[in-house]
């Protein structure tokens, strides 16, 4: 993947998706850490989703409301910036990841402060703020606690709501035991891998952060235009630590996220959780109105992030993927994330909804073999909550990769094909063709190595030699006469 400029989203230096996946599978700790999890949070999904007689009418409900603020956005968005300022927020346009950076960045500097405390954020990654804050001499803290064993591991997230799903507790315990006390307080010496005692050093050593911070920044799930309120789920108390100590807080949230009024919040705040983590709710759900005296920061910034979307929503058919509530029920079914990871999609967003959602951020001709990451299975669109159609748009974009290649090899064998596909004629005699050249290439009734470019193929594929006589054939000897 190439530079984006000031895009950010796709990881610079990242290999293409085949080669990195190659890789991937290479490692058999990785697909039983993948497996593990993603089966579990799976069964999860299941089971409460299952709970509610309406599940599809809510699906439908949430699909609906998506599609209604992706056709009048403009108008929903300047109605969030004057909710937003009428309760005492200040709102800041961000045309891209540069744009963004600087805004937060000259926030953060105007507070004389040199630390920020952070809540998971797919927006803030997206734009690369925590190196662009370094840059500066502000350090950023990770508090989730798995952006934390993220952070603390110089690592890359590999999954929207498990960014440390690679890892297994053996190998947080040795990043906790190494690395805490570079960032902060240290990992007592005889931690070992058991879940409480991993959590409790994490909390152990964010406290001291939580109460000494003055500036905290944050994503946002969703932002109701009606009455400006912005609304952060998570399932740690985090961020509700990071939402109500500091003096100023500062949202970064793509503009995809607003909604239209305060009562939709019930549709998504039940389909979120469940899919997400296979909870009936959330364990934290956060809400903020602006700013209130004495009770909560006093300062609230937020950032509106483009970087792409406006882009996307000229697509009639790409569009779609805006409707995404990071809920990575997609990932959890995804056949070839389970197999390879998220480092594979070498982009902030992996899985099936990053193979169509960053392609068309940076550009098509930026990610091109994203949308090739997927076997079309459909079980990505089965699982969305708000029924984005995943593999229509895999689909689309695919063709726009091929389209913007111009004349290739493959261009010209699908026009080859057509041609064949089109006449009776040159069909039969190619099927004539293939059927001795097949057999001539067989041995024990599979064929080896194919001769050229379709070497790709047999490589890793046991093809059956083709029969000796085709179904055309054996109809025109069997059946005609019986006419």
């Amino acid at each position: 993947m190439s530079d984006t400029g000031n895009r950010g989203v796709v990881w610079l230096g990242a290999p293409s998706f085949p080669d990195a996946a190659r890789e991937a599978l290479g490692n058999p700790q990785l697909r039983a850490n993948l497996k593990r999890a993603t089966g579990t949070i799976r069964d999860k999904r299941l089971a409460v989703a299952s709970e509610l007689d309406d599940w599809e009418d809510l699906r439908d409900t949430a699909a609906a409301i998506k599609q209604r603020t992706s056709r009048h956005l403009d108008h929903y968005l300047q109605q969030l910036e004057e909710s937003v300022t009428a309760a005492g927020g200040v709102v800041h346009w961000a045309s891209d990841a540069a744009d963004a950076n600087r805004i937060v960045t000259a926030l953060v500097q105007a507070t004389g402060e040199r630390e920020v405390v952070k809540i998971k954020s797919m927006a803030t990654q997206e734009i690369g703020l925590n190196e662009h804050l370094a840059e500066a001499g502000i350090t950023a803290y990770e508090t989730d606690l798995a952006e934390l064993i993220v952070q603390l591991g110089d690592d890359r997230p590999s999954h929207i709501l498990v960014p440390a799903i690679h890892k297994n507790r053996t190998e947080i315990r040795d990043l906790f035991t190494a690395e805490m006390g570079e960032w902060g307080q240290a990992a007592p010496e005889d931690l070992t891998d058991d879940p409480r005692e991993l959590a409790e050093a994490a909390r152990r050593h964010l406290r001291e952060k939580f109460l000494t911070a003055k500036v905290a920044v944050s994503g946002a799930n969703f932002a109701s235009a009606d009455t400006g309120t912005v609304v952060v789920v998570e399932s740690e108390g985090n961020g509700r630590m990071c939402l109500t100590l500091p003096d100023t807080l500062i949202t970064v949230m793509g503009i995809e996220k607003v909604v239209p009024t305060f009562a939709d919040l019930e549709v998504f705040l039940q389909l979120l959780p469940r899919s997400a983590t296979g909870e009936r709710m959330n364990p934290y759900t956060s809400t903020w109105t602006g700013t209130t005296d004495g009770d909560g920061p006093s300062a609230f910034h937020l950032v509106l992030l483009d970087n792409g979307r406006t882009d996307t929503l000229a697509d009639t058919v790409g569009r779609q993927v805006l409707a995404c509530i990071r809920c990575s029920a997609c990932l959890n079914v995804c056949p070839v994330f389970e197999r390879t990871g998220g480092h594979a999609y070498g982009s902030v967003y992996p899985g099936p909804i990053g193979a169509v959602l960053t392609p068309q951020l940076v550009g098509v001709e930026n990610a091109a073999t994203l949308p090739f990451a997927s076997t079309l299975c459909g079980a990505c669109y089965d699982a969305c909550p708000v029924k984005i159609n995943i593999p229509e748009v895999l689909t689309h974009l695919r063709a726009k990769t091929v389209e913007g290649k111009g004349r290739t090899a493959e261009a010209l064998a699908m026009k080859a094909a057509a041609t064949v596909l089109d006449s009776p004629r040159l069909l039969s005699a190619a099927q004539m063709a293939a059927a001795v050249g097949g057999r001539a290439l067989a041995r024990k009734g599979r064929i080896g190595r194919l001769p050229g470019p379709m070497r790709g193929w047999s490589d890793t594929r046991d093809t059956p030699a083709p029969p000796a006589e085709s179904f055309r054939t054996w109809w025109r000897k069997n059946k005609e006469g019986d006419r």
